[in-house]
Protein backbone atom coordinates (compact mmCIF):
# COMPACT_ATOMS: atom_id res chain seq x y z
CA UNK A 1 0.00 0.00 0.00
CA UNK A 2 1.33 3.43 -0.88
CA UNK A 3 2.65 5.71 1.87
CA UNK A 4 0.01 8.41 1.40
CA UNK A 5 -2.77 5.80 1.30
CA UNK A 6 -1.53 4.48 4.63
CA UNK A 7 -1.56 8.00 6.08
CA UNK A 8 -5.14 8.51 4.82
CA UNK A 9 -6.30 5.18 6.24
CA UNK A 10 -4.75 5.82 9.63
CA UNK A 11 -5.82 9.47 9.55
CA UNK A 12 -9.49 8.66 8.90
CA UNK A 13 -9.64 6.21 11.78
CA UNK A 14 -7.72 8.61 13.98
CA UNK A 15 -10.18 11.41 13.15
CA UNK A 16 -12.99 9.18 14.36
CA UNK A 17 -11.03 8.29 17.49
CA UNK A 18 -10.32 11.96 18.22
CA UNK A 19 -13.95 12.90 17.70
CA UNK A 20 -15.11 10.20 20.10
CA UNK A 21 -12.26 11.28 22.39
CA UNK A 22 -13.60 14.83 22.41
CA UNK A 23 -17.05 13.45 23.22
CA UNK A 24 -15.48 11.67 26.18
CA UNK A 25 -13.78 14.89 27.31
CA UNK A 26 -17.08 16.74 27.01
CA UNK A 27 -18.65 14.19 29.36
CA UNK A 28 -15.72 14.54 31.76
CA UNK A 29 -16.03 18.34 31.70
CA UNK A 30 -19.77 18.07 32.34
CA UNK A 31 -19.30 15.77 35.34
CA UNK A 32 -16.08 17.19 36.83
CA UNK A 33 -15.59 20.75 35.57
CA UNK A 34 -12.12 22.04 36.54
CA UNK A 35 -12.06 21.63 40.31
CA UNK A 36 -10.46 19.36 42.89
CA UNK A 37 -11.88 16.07 41.57
CA UNK A 38 -10.96 17.00 37.99
CA UNK A 39 -7.38 17.83 38.96
CA UNK A 40 -7.09 14.53 40.84
CA UNK A 41 -8.45 12.51 37.93
CA UNK A 42 -6.24 14.15 35.30
CA UNK A 43 -3.10 13.50 37.32
CA UNK A 44 -4.22 9.88 37.80
CA UNK A 45 -4.75 9.58 34.05
CA UNK A 46 -1.50 11.34 33.21
CA UNK A 47 0.51 8.82 35.23
CA UNK A 48 -0.19 5.65 33.16
CA UNK A 49 -0.44 7.65 29.94
CA UNK A 50 3.04 9.04 30.46
CA UNK A 51 4.52 5.54 30.74
CA UNK A 52 2.34 4.41 27.85
CA UNK A 53 3.70 7.14 25.59
CA UNK A 54 7.27 6.61 26.76
CA UNK A 55 7.59 2.84 27.00
CA UNK A 56 4.79 1.50 24.81
CA UNK A 57 3.87 3.62 21.79
CA UNK A 58 7.14 5.53 21.51
CA UNK A 59 10.13 3.54 22.67
CA UNK A 60 8.89 -0.01 22.25
CA UNK A 61 7.61 0.43 18.72
CA UNK A 62 10.70 2.38 17.67
CA UNK A 63 12.84 -0.58 18.75
CA UNK A 64 10.45 -3.42 17.87
CA UNK A 65 9.09 -2.50 14.42
CA UNK A 66 12.44 -2.18 12.56
CA UNK A 67 13.62 -5.55 13.89
CA UNK A 68 10.26 -7.25 13.31
CA UNK A 69 10.18 -5.86 9.77
CA UNK A 70 13.69 -7.13 9.01
CA UNK A 71 12.71 -10.62 10.21
CA UNK A 72 9.64 -10.58 7.97
CA UNK A 73 11.96 -9.87 5.04
CA UNK A 74 14.43 -12.61 6.06
CA UNK A 75 14.62 -16.11 4.58
CA UNK A 76 12.58 -17.72 7.38
CA UNK A 77 10.04 -14.92 7.14
CA UNK A 78 6.81 -15.02 9.12
CA UNK A 79 7.75 -17.87 11.48
CA UNK A 80 10.91 -16.16 12.70
CA UNK A 81 9.04 -12.86 13.05
CA UNK A 82 6.30 -14.57 15.08
CA UNK A 83 8.78 -16.19 17.46
CA UNK A 84 10.52 -12.84 17.94
CA UNK A 85 7.19 -11.12 18.69
CA UNK A 86 6.19 -13.86 21.15
CA UNK A 87 9.41 -13.51 23.11
CA UNK A 88 9.06 -9.73 23.18
CA UNK A 89 5.47 -10.14 24.39
CA UNK A 90 6.47 -12.58 27.14
CA UNK A 91 9.26 -10.34 28.45
CA UNK A 92 7.07 -7.26 28.17
CA UNK A 93 4.31 -8.83 30.26
CA UNK A 94 6.71 -9.93 33.02
CA UNK A 95 8.39 -6.52 33.15
CA UNK A 96 5.09 -4.63 33.15
CA UNK A 97 3.42 -6.73 35.83
CA UNK A 98 6.47 -6.32 38.09
CA UNK A 99 6.56 -2.59 37.38
CA UNK A 100 2.84 -2.15 38.06
CA UNK A 101 3.04 -4.02 41.37
CA UNK A 102 5.90 -1.79 42.53
CA UNK A 103 4.08 1.39 41.49
CA UNK A 104 0.80 0.29 43.10
CA UNK A 105 2.57 -0.37 46.40
CA UNK A 106 4.48 2.89 46.27
CA UNK A 107 1.65 4.95 44.74
CA UNK A 108 1.46 7.51 47.60
CA UNK A 109 5.14 8.43 47.12
CA UNK A 110 5.02 8.47 43.31
CA UNK A 111 1.90 10.66 43.21
CA UNK A 112 3.42 12.99 45.80
CA UNK A 113 6.39 13.51 43.46
CA UNK A 114 4.10 14.31 40.54
CA UNK A 115 1.58 16.48 42.40
CA UNK A 116 3.02 17.42 45.78
CA UNK A 117 1.18 20.75 45.59
CA UNK A 118 -2.11 18.90 46.09
CA UNK A 119 -1.16 18.35 49.75
CA UNK A 120 -2.22 21.91 50.49
CA UNK A 121 -5.86 21.04 49.69
CA UNK A 122 -7.42 18.59 52.19
CA UNK A 123 -8.29 15.23 50.63
CA UNK A 124 -7.02 16.11 47.15
CA UNK A 125 -3.81 14.07 47.29
CA UNK A 126 -5.61 11.04 48.78
CA UNK A 127 -8.21 11.19 46.01
CA UNK A 128 -5.47 11.35 43.37
CA UNK A 129 -3.80 8.26 44.84
CA UNK A 130 -7.10 6.38 44.85
CA UNK A 131 -7.85 7.24 41.22
CA UNK A 132 -4.29 6.35 40.20
CA UNK A 133 -4.51 2.88 41.72
CA UNK A 134 -7.59 2.24 39.60
CA UNK A 135 -6.17 3.55 36.33
CA UNK A 136 -2.54 2.41 36.49
CA UNK A 137 -3.06 -1.31 35.58
CA UNK A 138 -4.41 0.03 32.29
CA UNK A 139 -0.72 0.39 31.37
CA UNK A 140 -0.34 -3.40 31.05
CA UNK A 141 -3.16 -3.81 28.57
CA UNK A 142 -2.39 -0.75 26.46
CA UNK A 143 1.31 -1.71 26.24
CA UNK A 144 0.42 -5.17 24.92
CA UNK A 145 -2.00 -3.45 22.54
CA UNK A 146 0.95 -1.37 21.32
CA UNK A 147 2.93 -4.53 20.52
CA UNK A 148 -0.06 -6.05 18.74
CA UNK A 149 -0.53 -2.83 16.78
CA UNK A 150 3.17 -2.84 15.84
CA UNK A 151 2.76 -6.36 14.39
CA UNK A 152 -0.32 -5.30 12.41
CA UNK A 153 1.34 -2.13 11.10
CA UNK A 154 4.55 -3.89 10.09
CA UNK A 155 2.45 -6.37 8.09
CA UNK A 156 0.55 -3.56 6.35
CA UNK A 157 -2.72 -3.84 8.30
CA UNK A 158 -3.09 -0.26 9.54
CA UNK A 159 -6.87 0.13 9.83
CA UNK A 160 -7.56 -2.26 12.72
CA UNK A 161 -4.87 -0.80 14.98
CA UNK A 162 -5.79 2.79 14.06
CA UNK A 163 -9.44 2.14 14.89
CA UNK A 164 -8.77 0.61 18.31
CA UNK A 165 -8.86 3.97 20.18
CA UNK A 166 -12.45 4.42 18.98
CA UNK A 167 -13.33 1.30 20.91
CA UNK A 168 -11.50 2.72 23.93
CA UNK A 169 -13.49 5.97 23.87
CA UNK A 170 -16.87 4.32 23.37
CA UNK A 171 -16.24 1.80 26.14
CA UNK A 172 -14.97 4.41 28.61
CA UNK A 173 -18.00 6.64 27.98
CA UNK A 174 -20.40 3.73 28.44
CA UNK A 175 -18.76 2.65 31.71
CA UNK A 176 -18.62 6.26 32.92
CA UNK A 177 -22.33 6.86 32.36
CA UNK A 178 -23.30 3.49 33.83
CA UNK A 179 -21.25 3.86 37.05
CA UNK A 180 -21.78 7.53 37.97
CA UNK A 181 -24.97 6.86 40.02
CA UNK A 182 -23.34 4.03 41.98
CA UNK A 183 -19.85 5.25 42.99
CA UNK A 184 -18.56 7.83 45.44
CA UNK A 185 -17.69 10.49 42.83
CA UNK A 186 -17.85 10.87 39.06
CA UNK A 187 -14.06 10.67 39.12
CA UNK A 188 -14.28 7.07 40.34
CA UNK A 189 -16.62 6.17 37.47
CA UNK A 190 -14.30 7.73 34.90
CA UNK A 191 -11.24 6.00 36.39
CA UNK A 192 -12.92 2.58 36.16
CA UNK A 193 -13.94 3.41 32.59
CA UNK A 194 -10.25 3.83 31.68
CA UNK A 195 -9.34 0.45 33.16
CA UNK A 196 -12.17 -1.47 31.48
CA UNK A 197 -11.43 0.19 28.13
CA UNK A 198 -7.85 -1.08 28.21
CA UNK A 199 -9.08 -4.64 28.71
CA UNK A 200 -11.54 -4.34 25.83
CA UNK A 201 -8.84 -3.02 23.45
CA UNK A 202 -6.54 -5.89 24.37
CA UNK A 203 -9.20 -8.54 23.72
CA UNK A 204 -10.16 -6.96 20.39
CA UNK A 205 -6.60 -6.98 19.05
CA UNK A 206 -6.08 -10.60 20.08
CA UNK A 207 -8.70 -11.57 17.50
CA UNK A 208 -7.31 -9.12 14.93
CA UNK A 209 -3.76 -10.52 15.11
CA UNK A 210 -5.15 -14.05 14.90
CA UNK A 211 -7.01 -13.20 11.68
CA UNK A 212 -3.76 -12.33 9.85
CA UNK A 213 -2.16 -15.65 10.84
CA UNK A 214 0.09 -14.02 13.41
CA UNK A 215 -1.36 -15.48 16.61
CA UNK A 216 0.98 -14.67 19.49
CA UNK A 217 1.16 -17.43 22.08
CA UNK A 218 2.13 -16.93 25.70
CA UNK A 219 5.57 -18.55 25.90
CA UNK A 220 8.17 -18.84 28.63
CA UNK A 221 10.08 -15.55 28.66
CA UNK A 222 13.70 -15.81 27.57
CA UNK A 223 16.14 -12.96 27.09
CA UNK A 224 17.23 -13.84 23.57
CA UNK A 225 19.90 -11.70 21.84
CA UNK A 226 17.23 -9.95 19.72
CA UNK A 227 15.12 -9.24 22.80
CA UNK A 228 18.19 -7.85 24.55
CA UNK A 229 18.65 -5.43 21.67
CA UNK A 230 15.03 -4.27 21.96
CA UNK A 231 15.35 -3.80 25.73
CA UNK A 232 18.63 -1.93 25.35
CA UNK A 233 16.96 0.55 23.02
CA UNK A 234 13.78 1.11 25.02
CA UNK A 235 15.21 3.44 27.67
CA UNK A 236 16.91 5.93 25.30
CA UNK A 237 13.97 5.57 22.92
CA UNK A 238 11.56 6.32 25.75
CA UNK A 239 13.23 9.63 26.49
CA UNK A 240 13.73 10.51 22.84
CA UNK A 241 10.20 9.74 21.66
CA UNK A 242 8.45 11.02 24.75
CA UNK A 243 9.59 14.64 24.80
CA UNK A 244 6.03 15.94 24.63
CA UNK A 245 4.84 13.69 27.46
CA UNK A 246 7.86 14.44 29.59
CA UNK A 247 7.29 18.17 29.20
CA UNK A 248 3.64 17.73 30.16
CA UNK A 249 4.71 15.71 33.19
CA UNK A 250 6.98 18.56 34.29
CA UNK A 251 4.11 20.99 33.69
CA UNK A 252 1.88 18.88 35.92
CA UNK A 253 4.38 18.94 38.80
CA UNK A 254 4.66 22.72 38.66
CA UNK A 255 0.93 23.29 37.97
CA UNK A 256 -0.01 21.35 41.11
CA UNK A 257 1.53 24.21 43.10
CA UNK A 258 -0.23 27.08 41.35
CA UNK A 259 -3.96 26.80 42.07
CA UNK A 260 -6.93 24.47 42.02
CA UNK A 261 -7.88 23.93 38.39
CA UNK A 262 -4.45 24.60 36.89
CA UNK A 263 -3.86 20.92 36.09
CA UNK A 264 -7.33 20.69 34.57
CA UNK A 265 -6.83 23.78 32.40
CA UNK A 266 -3.62 22.32 30.98
CA UNK A 267 -5.35 18.99 30.37
CA UNK A 268 -8.42 20.38 28.58
CA UNK A 269 -6.27 22.62 26.38
CA UNK A 270 -3.95 19.73 25.62
CA UNK A 271 -6.90 17.52 24.66
CA UNK A 272 -8.01 20.01 22.01
CA UNK A 273 -4.44 20.50 20.84
CA UNK A 274 -4.07 16.72 20.61
CA UNK A 275 -6.91 16.48 18.06
CA UNK A 276 -4.84 17.56 15.02
CA UNK A 277 -1.62 16.34 16.64
CA UNK A 278 -3.06 12.87 17.03
CA UNK A 279 -4.67 12.73 13.62
CA UNK A 280 -1.67 14.02 11.71
CA UNK A 281 1.26 13.03 13.92
CA UNK A 282 0.12 9.50 14.66
CA UNK A 283 -0.99 8.83 11.08
CA UNK A 284 2.28 10.04 9.56
CA UNK A 285 4.63 8.46 12.11
CA UNK A 286 2.77 5.13 12.11
CA UNK A 287 2.95 4.87 8.32
CA UNK A 288 6.47 6.33 8.06
CA UNK A 289 8.42 4.10 10.47
CA UNK A 290 7.89 0.78 8.62
CA UNK A 291 8.59 2.53 5.29
CA UNK A 292 11.79 4.19 6.51
CA UNK A 293 12.92 0.94 8.13
CA UNK A 294 12.57 -0.90 4.81
CA UNK A 295 14.30 1.85 2.83
CA UNK A 296 17.21 2.10 5.27
CA UNK A 297 17.58 -1.70 5.47
CA UNK A 298 18.13 -1.92 1.69
CA UNK A 299 20.43 1.13 1.60
CA UNK A 300 17.94 3.42 -0.13
CA UNK A 301 19.08 6.62 1.62
CA UNK A 302 17.69 8.89 -1.09
CA UNK A 303 14.30 7.22 -0.79
CA UNK A 304 14.32 7.63 2.99
CA UNK A 305 15.13 11.35 2.68
CA UNK A 306 12.38 11.75 0.09
CA UNK A 307 9.89 10.01 2.39
CA UNK A 308 10.75 12.30 5.30
CA UNK A 309 10.41 15.42 3.16
CA UNK A 310 6.99 14.35 1.94
CA UNK A 311 5.94 13.46 5.48
CA UNK A 312 6.98 16.93 6.68
CA UNK A 313 5.15 18.50 3.74
CA UNK A 314 1.94 16.68 4.59
CA UNK A 315 2.40 17.42 8.27
CA UNK A 316 2.72 21.17 7.71
CA UNK A 317 -0.19 21.20 5.26
CA UNK A 318 -2.47 19.68 7.91
CA UNK A 319 -1.19 21.26 11.13
CA UNK A 320 -0.62 24.89 10.12
CA UNK A 321 -4.34 25.55 9.46
CA UNK A 322 -5.19 23.91 12.80
CA UNK A 323 -2.68 26.23 14.48
CA UNK A 324 -4.38 29.22 12.84
CA UNK A 325 -7.80 28.04 14.06
CA UNK A 326 -6.55 27.61 17.64
CA UNK A 327 -5.09 31.13 17.57
CA UNK A 328 -8.05 32.85 15.87
CA UNK A 329 -11.17 31.15 17.31
CA UNK A 330 -10.00 29.35 20.50
CA UNK A 331 -12.71 30.80 22.73
CA UNK A 332 -15.49 29.58 20.45
CA UNK A 333 -13.96 26.09 20.33
CA UNK A 334 -13.52 25.78 24.10
CA UNK A 335 -16.91 27.29 24.98
CA UNK A 336 -18.86 25.02 22.64
CA UNK A 337 -17.01 21.86 23.59
CA UNK A 338 -16.79 22.20 27.36
CA UNK A 339 -18.86 25.04 28.83
CA UNK A 340 -21.77 23.16 30.39
CA UNK A 341 -22.57 21.49 33.71
CA UNK A 342 -19.68 22.01 36.13
CA UNK A 343 -17.54 23.81 33.52
CA UNK A 344 -17.93 27.62 33.86
CA UNK A 345 -17.15 30.72 31.78
CA UNK A 346 -14.12 31.33 34.01
CA UNK A 347 -12.84 27.87 33.10
CA UNK A 348 -13.43 28.63 29.42
CA UNK A 349 -11.28 31.76 29.56
CA UNK A 350 -8.47 29.90 31.33
CA UNK A 351 -8.45 26.99 28.88
CA UNK A 352 -8.65 29.37 25.89
CA UNK A 353 -5.43 31.19 26.78
CA UNK A 354 -3.68 27.89 27.53
CA UNK A 355 -4.78 26.42 24.19
CA UNK A 356 -3.36 29.41 22.31
CA UNK A 357 0.01 28.89 23.99
CA UNK A 358 0.05 25.17 23.17
CA UNK A 359 -0.97 25.87 19.57
CA UNK A 360 2.18 27.86 18.85
CA UNK A 361 4.12 24.62 19.04
CA UNK A 362 1.61 22.39 17.23
CA UNK A 363 3.58 22.09 13.95
CA UNK A 364 6.73 21.39 15.95
CA UNK A 365 5.12 18.48 17.78
CA UNK A 366 4.40 16.78 14.44
CA UNK A 367 7.84 17.55 13.01
CA UNK A 368 9.47 15.96 16.05
CA UNK A 369 7.59 12.73 15.35
CA UNK A 370 8.76 12.71 11.73
CA UNK A 371 12.38 13.71 12.38
CA UNK A 372 12.89 11.34 15.31
CA UNK A 373 11.99 8.42 13.05
CA UNK A 374 15.03 9.25 10.95
CA UNK A 375 17.10 7.98 13.89
CA UNK A 376 14.80 5.14 14.93
CA UNK A 377 14.74 3.66 11.42
CA UNK A 378 18.54 3.41 11.69
CA UNK A 379 18.14 1.78 15.11
CA UNK A 380 19.62 4.83 16.84
CA UNK A 381 17.58 5.68 19.92
CA UNK A 382 20.38 7.36 21.90
CA UNK A 383 20.67 10.56 19.87
CA UNK A 384 17.02 11.63 20.35
CA UNK A 385 17.43 10.81 24.05
CA UNK A 386 20.38 13.17 24.39
CA UNK A 387 18.51 15.93 22.56
CA UNK A 388 15.51 15.46 24.82
CA UNK A 389 17.58 15.65 27.99
CA UNK A 390 18.91 19.04 26.85
CA UNK A 391 15.47 20.37 25.94
CA UNK A 392 13.94 19.02 29.17
CA UNK A 393 16.41 21.00 31.24
CA UNK A 394 15.61 24.12 29.21
CA UNK A 395 11.89 23.42 29.62
CA UNK A 396 12.18 23.28 33.40
CA UNK A 397 14.00 26.60 33.44
CA UNK A 398 11.47 28.24 31.11
CA UNK A 399 8.59 26.88 33.19
CA UNK A 400 9.95 28.44 36.34
CA UNK A 401 10.56 31.76 34.56
CA UNK A 402 7.29 31.99 32.61
CA UNK A 403 5.00 30.75 35.39
CA UNK A 404 5.68 33.92 37.36
CA UNK A 405 4.00 36.33 34.90
CA UNK A 406 1.74 33.84 33.06
CA UNK A 407 0.98 31.02 35.57
CA UNK A 408 -0.19 27.79 33.83
CA UNK A 409 -0.25 29.56 30.43
CA UNK A 410 3.49 30.10 30.78
CA UNK A 411 3.99 26.35 31.11
CA UNK A 412 2.09 25.69 27.90
CA UNK A 413 4.14 28.39 26.18
CA UNK A 414 7.35 26.83 27.48
CA UNK A 415 6.36 23.47 25.97
CA UNK A 416 5.81 25.13 22.59
CA UNK A 417 9.12 27.01 22.62
CA UNK A 418 11.14 23.95 23.65
CA UNK A 419 9.45 21.83 20.97
CA UNK A 420 10.63 24.20 18.24
CA UNK A 421 14.13 24.08 19.72
CA UNK A 422 13.94 20.29 19.57
CA UNK A 423 13.04 20.46 15.86
CA UNK A 424 16.00 22.71 15.09
CA UNK A 425 18.46 20.40 16.85
CA UNK A 426 17.03 17.26 15.19
CA UNK A 427 17.32 18.77 11.71
CA UNK A 428 20.84 20.01 12.40
CA UNK A 429 22.11 16.58 13.50
CA UNK A 430 20.32 14.70 10.72
CA UNK A 431 21.84 17.04 8.12
CA UNK A 432 25.34 16.67 9.62
CA UNK A 433 25.04 12.90 9.26
CA UNK A 434 23.69 13.19 5.70
CA UNK A 435 20.43 11.53 6.82
CA UNK A 436 18.26 14.45 5.78
CA UNK A 437 18.21 17.28 3.24
CA UNK A 438 15.39 19.83 2.98
CA UNK A 439 14.42 19.72 -0.70
CA UNK A 440 13.13 22.66 -2.77
CA UNK A 441 9.64 21.22 -3.02
CA UNK A 442 9.26 21.15 0.77
CA UNK A 443 10.35 24.78 1.10
CA UNK A 444 8.05 25.87 -1.71
CA UNK A 445 5.03 23.98 -0.37
CA UNK A 446 5.48 25.24 3.20
CA UNK A 447 5.59 28.88 2.03
CA UNK A 448 2.47 28.32 -0.09
CA UNK A 449 0.76 26.70 2.91
CA UNK A 450 1.65 29.69 5.10
CA UNK A 451 0.20 32.04 2.49
CA UNK A 452 -2.99 29.96 2.41
CA UNK A 453 -3.19 30.19 6.20
CA UNK A 454 -3.23 34.00 6.04
CA UNK A 455 -6.36 33.90 3.91
CA UNK A 456 -7.84 31.23 6.19
CA UNK A 457 -7.34 33.48 9.23
CA UNK A 458 -9.36 36.27 7.58
CA UNK A 459 -12.17 33.87 6.71
CA UNK A 460 -12.33 32.42 10.23
CA UNK A 461 -12.50 35.88 11.80
CA UNK A 462 -15.39 36.89 9.54
CA UNK A 463 -17.42 33.67 9.87
CA UNK A 464 -16.87 33.56 13.64
CA UNK A 465 -18.34 37.05 13.95
CA UNK A 466 -21.35 36.11 11.82
CA UNK A 467 -22.03 33.00 13.94
CA UNK A 468 -21.32 34.63 17.30
CA UNK A 469 -24.91 34.57 18.54
CA UNK A 470 -25.32 30.90 17.60
CA UNK A 471 -22.00 29.88 19.12
CA UNK A 472 -22.64 31.44 22.52
CA UNK A 473 -26.37 31.73 23.17
CA UNK A 474 -28.34 29.19 21.12
CA UNK A 475 -29.19 25.51 21.48
CA UNK A 476 -27.37 24.82 18.22
CA UNK A 477 -23.85 25.63 19.42
CA UNK A 478 -22.31 22.35 18.31
CA UNK A 479 -23.92 22.59 14.88
CA UNK A 480 -22.68 26.17 14.55
CA UNK A 481 -19.13 25.13 15.46
CA UNK A 482 -19.30 22.23 12.99
CA UNK A 483 -20.45 24.66 10.29
CA UNK A 484 -17.57 27.01 11.16
CA UNK A 485 -15.07 24.14 10.94
CA UNK A 486 -16.50 22.89 7.63
CA UNK A 487 -16.36 26.40 6.14
CA UNK A 488 -12.75 26.68 7.29
CA UNK A 489 -11.74 23.31 5.84
CA UNK A 490 -13.46 23.87 2.50
CA UNK A 491 -12.04 27.37 2.20
CA UNK A 492 -8.55 26.18 3.02
CA UNK A 493 -8.70 23.37 0.43
CA UNK A 494 -9.77 25.83 -2.28
CA UNK A 495 -7.12 28.37 -1.26
CA UNK A 496 -4.34 25.78 -1.28
CA UNK A 497 -5.33 24.71 -4.77
CA UNK A 498 -5.08 28.33 -5.93
CA UNK A 499 -1.74 28.93 -4.19
CA UNK A 500 -0.32 25.60 -5.36
CA UNK A 501 0.17 24.14 -1.86
CA UNK A 502 -1.90 21.15 -3.08
CA UNK A 503 -1.51 19.64 -6.54
CA UNK A 504 -3.85 16.76 -7.21
CA UNK A 505 -1.87 15.40 -10.17
CA UNK A 506 1.12 14.76 -7.88
CA UNK A 507 -1.15 13.32 -5.21
CA UNK A 508 -2.55 10.80 -7.69
CA UNK A 509 0.96 9.69 -8.66
CA UNK A 510 1.92 9.19 -5.01
CA UNK A 511 -1.32 7.30 -4.34
CA UNK A 512 -0.47 4.82 -7.13
CA UNK A 513 3.19 4.48 -6.16
CA UNK A 514 4.08 1.34 -4.25
CA UNK A 515 6.60 1.33 -1.38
Amino acid sequence: MAFVKNIITIGCWTILSRITGLMREMLVANYLGAGIIADAFFVALRFPNMFRALFAEGAFNSAFIPMFTSKLKSFAGIDTARQFAEQCLAVLIVVLISFIVVIEIGMPWFIYIQAYGFEDTPGKLALTIEFSRITFPYLLFISVVSLQSGVLNAMGHFAVAAGTPVLFNITSMAVMIALVPYVETAGHAIAWGIFVSGVVQFLWLITSVHRINMRLRLVKPRILPEVKVVLSRIVPGAVGAGVYQVNLFINTIIASNISNGAVSYLNYADRINQLPLGIVGIAISTALLPLLSRQVSIGNTAGAIESQNRAMEIGMLLTLPATVAFLIIPHSIVAVLFERGSFTEIDTMAVTSTLMAFAIGLPAYVLIKVLTLGFFARQDTKTPMKITIVTMVINIGLNLVLMVPFAYVGMALSTAIVSWLNVIILIWILKRRDYFIVDKRLVSRVWRTLLSCLFLACILIGVNLLLKSLLYTSDFRILALCFLVIIGICSFVLITIVTGAIKFDELKVIMRKKN
